[in-house]
């Protein structure tokens, strides 16, 4: 018996037209869409304040093409796409309901939004207290939810803050009945979970060897067909451009992790047991997850406005560069002081120089500094030119991660507008839930490690990228980079060659971060968390690569000297 579970959305602004590919492209049980990126909440909260949905209403969109067909065919529809307002979002799905003449049970899950209880919410990073107001924050829910809705005889499920595998998981709850300490069943569907949740980058989207991608312009979504004991294949539909292989499923894997010890509010999935077999073509087989308890505490976003910002970028071009723009900063300080900011950013990487203003008050980021820039441009550097005209000030939020314990917690579960009951979140450390020792023979803490390869001979310089593959994210303030060697005869190499130490001489700028290592020998991988790379959170970051997208290909740019074998 299988489960076959299709993605048509990996973050809040993807592909329209995918709904309607993934349940026209072949068959499907479930249709699910992961709309809520750690900013989508903050980007909500913009548009509630403006009087706009507090969900995303390109969700609704795309339902207006498939939910006759969902209906027609048994098609189940999950949807974190509720974001700040899951009740909301299920109000609009039924008006659009009767505007097509169809009358689907739609059910919506509360109890995430924690905004007002009395706590510090000390960061979870930090340990710093709160400094601000809430403007959100939610609780990540688990699947269970979603799977009593599905029970319930829902058509169409829509949640609010819940984890992405959330998504998948709370399916394969319904579909196969598991207990709440069926650990590796769970963590098997985290897993699977966690690869099609961000759509296209499963099947070759942003994969580092994408000249070997077919037809990448039209990649097709990706799609989990899961089983009862929570192994998975991942494929998808015949006849759609990219492709599913070992290669592209390991980088999605990595992206965005930190530790093995992949943590969530209905198991841990240890991915350092994960196994990988290309099945057929376009078909990657995931087995041998192991699960363990989850923590006794749920991970809450919370997002605060904490001011306005801008940004100047200049372009610094021809001779004397670095000098150039010394002379730029010079001349824009000396007509308003540096220290007249809260806080203040410089980086240049040839050609640009970037230049942000923080600051509480938005004529101060806004007016002020844009006219100390405007002010040098007939009085600096020859060839002085920037890249976008003066502005505003734009109010800006942090991302805050916090967590509340699990017990204090009680989705609510609403059918065509009728509460089900609550249920709390699962409290790991109630009933007969056993815990094994974390180091009991068999489980993930016994490192599989590859055979050590001595390689002699001579050395090759050249760009790492011809033979590690790499992807990066974001996480709250840090980043992470996940890296693998192309053939796993060459994890040895790529394990001893690459440190915390290595990676900060490739990448100087990581040189004043702490830096997290582990190793996972089953993925012929390494895995680094750089903390703080992105200061308080993508919205607050003042880097031009916010999120730490392209972190991956800058270590694939860097040339060392690699074995000939």
């Amino acid at each position: 018996m299988t489960l076959r579970i299709a993605n048509c959305s990996g973050f809040y602004g993807d592909r329209l037209s995918a709904a309607r590919e993934m349940v026209e492209g072949g068959p499907i049980d479930v249709l699910t869409g992961d709309w809520l990126a750690e900013l989508t909440m903050l980007i909500l909260a913009g548009n509630r304040l403006k009087g706009r949905p507090g969900y995303a209403p390109t969700f609704l969109r795309q339902l207006e093409e498939v939910l006759g067909t969902c209906l027609d065919r048994g098609i189940k529809i999950v949807s974190n796409a509720g974001g700040l307002d899951p009740a909301g979002c299920a109000e609009a799905i039924a008006a659009l309901a009767t505007r097509l003449g169809l009358s689907p049970k739609i059910a919506h899950v509360t109890g995430d939004d924690v905004q007002g209880r009395d706590r510090p919410w000390p960061n979870t990073e930090t340990g710093e207290p709160l400094p601000r107001p809430a403007l959100t924050a939610n609780a990540y829910l688990g699947g269970r939810p979603i799977a009593d809705a599905l029970t319930a005889g829902a058509d169409v499920v829509v949640t609010g803050r819940v984890t992405d595998a959330a998504l998948v998981t709370g399916p394969g709850m319904w579909r196969y009945g598991w207990r709440p300490d069926d650990y590796d069943a769970l963590a098997g569907s985290v897993v699977a979970g966690h690869v099609i949740e961000c759509g296209c980058q499963a099947t070759g989207g942003n994969y580092a060897f994408f000249q070997e991608i077919p037809d990448l312009a039209h990649c097709g979504f990706p799609i989990a067909e899961l089983h009862a004991d929570g192994s998975s294949v991942i494929t998808k539909h015949p006849g759609t451009g990219g492709r599913v292989s070992v290669g592209t499923v390991t980088a999605q894997l990595l992206y965005e992790i930190a530790s093995p010890a992949y943590a969530g509010p209905d198991a841990v999935a240890h991915f350092d047991t994960i196994s990988l077999s290309q099945e057929a073509e376009d078909r990657v087989a995931i087995t041998g997850v192991t699960g363990s308890p989850p923590p006794d505490t749920l991970k809450v976003a919370v997002n605060y406005l904490a001011g306005y910002r801008n940004t100047m970028t200049l372009v610094v071009t021809g001779l004397d560069m670095e000098a150039k723009a010394a002379q730029a900063e010079a001349s824009i300080w000396a007509r308003t002081p540096r220290e007249t900011w809260a806080e203040t950013h410089v980086s240049f990487v040839p050609p640009l120089l970037r230049i942000t203003v923080m600051d509480q008050d938005r004529d101060l980021a806004g007016r002020t500094f844009s006219s100390a820039v405007v002010e040098t441009g007939l009085a600096s550097y020859p060839g002085f030119y920037g890249l976008n005209p003066p502005g505003a000030a734009s109010p800006y939020g942090v991302y805050w991660p916090s967590a509340i314990p699990a017990s204090e917690v009680s989705p609510v579960v609403w059918v065509d507008g009728v509460a089900l009951g609550t249920r709390r979140e699962p409290d790991a450390s109630a009933g007969s839930l056993v815990r094994e020792p974390l180091g009991a023979p068999g489980r993930r803490d016994e490192v599989r490690r590859s055979p050590a390869r001595p390689y002699g001979g001579p050395l090759v310089n050249g760009p790492l990228g011809h033979v590690l593959g790499a992807r990066s994210g974001d996480k709250g303030g840090n980043a992470n980079l996940g890296v693998w060697a192309r053939d796993a005869r060459h994890f040895p190499w790529l394990r001893e060659f690459l440190t915390v130490e290595r990676l900060q001489e490739l990448l100087p700028e990581l040189k004043a971060h702490r830096v997290d290592r582990y190793e996972l020998d089953n993925l012929s991988a390494v895995n680094f968390v750089i903390h703080g790379l992105l200061g308080r959170g993508v919205a607050a970051s003042p880097r031009l690569d916010a999120q730490a997208k392209a972190l991956g290909e800058e270590l694939r740019a860097q040339y060392a000297d690699i074995p000939a074998g």
